[in-house]
């Protein structure tokens, strides 16, 4: 049962509200799909592919914040989708969403979201909640939109509150394909849209989808390779028998640790075979859990497109043939990480994140295995690090 006062009362006009756990209601315009929907609250300071974000599967669970106050102003398209299962439930912006203007627009983003059961709230402070995230941390919420402005806040607070929150839930069993599938698309290009992947590539990659956006698979094609998709819980035996020349660690929803449960025996199995490893986000993360580190759960999380990953171990001595010292600027999404002071002998920490030192990279020794934390397909973001998907297919030869 709710026991916080719910603060601020609503104000006139309100058909939206995001009620935290805590009983602070922020209110607003509710825009998208009517109902509520609870999850944790995140901010992300992307400039541009908002459609691309809604629609990642590692945001399942959440409600994100846009940092950038004009969000939906180019509108949304059938192209910029990254994946067709679960994800973000909802988003806040701090401006009314405004008619679209771009050339590749086919929908208004406010009837995209209604289409697809996604709640939007407007109106908000946003740097205001942004700066509450980051000092008190990522809180449990519930978004909601009544269009007659009438809310049983109490039922609300209560969700809010009795929410576990996304620490020990494991989401990529949710997320996942159900079955095996010969991933087809390839790159996008302007006027042609994506085009299709040959079948008679090599080398072929097994890539297990704990909650992938598509485009990782995109550009495993461009980088040269075949891709095979098997779901999260595929066994060893079932990874094998594609015969991969190497297996890619797809990224994902919810705690690293929770997955691991039934994804770390298959990963530490593939180590032992010496089959080459790519991870990235939560692939990354389980990538370290198999090798014997451990994960954290963080305070605030990285979301963006913006954010700088420095390179600490590569070289003639790291073996990548990159430049140490350099400075990428990457996509990330991940409210957990890898906990660097746990890596054990024989794991190398790659990359590091110049907001916070925390870790973004490693590499394990005597094996054709790696992971980094943030997303080098972009989608949205910078294309600073597609030399990862080259390096990993150059490694099956």
């Amino acid at each position: 049962m709710a026991t916080a006062d719910i603060t601020p009362a609503q104000p006139k006009g309100a058909t939206g509200v995001l009620l935290l756990a805590d009983g602070t209601a922020l209110w607003g315009y509710g825009f998208g799909a009517a109902g509520s929907a609870v999850g944790e609250v995140c901010f992300n300071t992307s400039m541009t592919g908002y459609q691309e974000v809604m629609t990642d599967p590692s945001y399942a669970a959440q409600i994100v914040t846009f940092t950038f106050p004009h969000i939906g102003n180019v509108g949304a398209n059938a192209e910029d989708i990254e994946g067709q299962v679960e994800s973000a439930v909802g988003c806040v912006v701090r401006e009314e969403v405004t008619p679209h203007s771009n050339f590749r627009s086919q929908q208004q983003f406010t009837d995209w979201m209604e289409a697809h059961g996604k709640i939007g709230l407007s109106g908000i402070d946003t740097r205001a909640l942004t700066r509450f995230i980051r000092l008190s941390g990522a809180p449990n919420a519930v978004i909601a939109h009544a269009p007659d402005g009438n809310f049983d806040l109490p039922e609300l607070l209560a969700r809010a509150q009795d929410w576990a929150g996304l620490e020990g839930m494991d989401l990529a069993q949710r997320v996942t394909r159900e079955a095996q599938q010969d991933w087809e698309g390839g790159a996008w290009t302007l006027e042609k849209g994506y085009g299709r992947a040959p079948r008679d590539a090599q080398p072929h990659v097994v890539a297990i989808d704990y909650g992938a956006k598509d485009n990782i698979f995109r550009n495993l094609v461009k980088a040269g390779a075949r891709v095979t998709v098997v779901p999260a819980k595929a066994s060893l035996e079932e990874v094998l028998a594609h015969k991969p020349d190497g297996v890619f660690l797809s990224n994902g929803p919810g705690d690293p640790a929770a997955t691991g449960e039934y994804a770390v025996p298959v990963i530490k199995a593939l180590l032992e075979r010496d089959i080459p490893l790519f991870g990235i986000c939560l692939g990354h993360q389980m990538l370290a859990l198999a090798a014997g580190a451990k994960t954290t759960k963080m305070h605030q999380g990285h979301r963006g497109a913006n954010h700088p990953v420095q390179r600490v171990a590569f070289g003639e001595d790291g073996g990548w043939g990159e430049t140490t010292g350099l400075v990428e600027i990457t996509s990330m999404n991940h409210g957990f990480a890898v906990d660097g002071e746990t890596l054990p002998a024989g794991v190398e920490q790659t990359h590091v994140s110049l907001f916070d030192g925390s870790n973004c990279g490693i590499s394990i020794t005597g094996k054709k295995a790696f992971g980094v934390q943030y997303h080098p397909e972009a989608s949205p973001g910078p294309q600073d690090s597609f030399y990862l998907f080259e390096k990993f297919v150059g490694m099956l030869g």
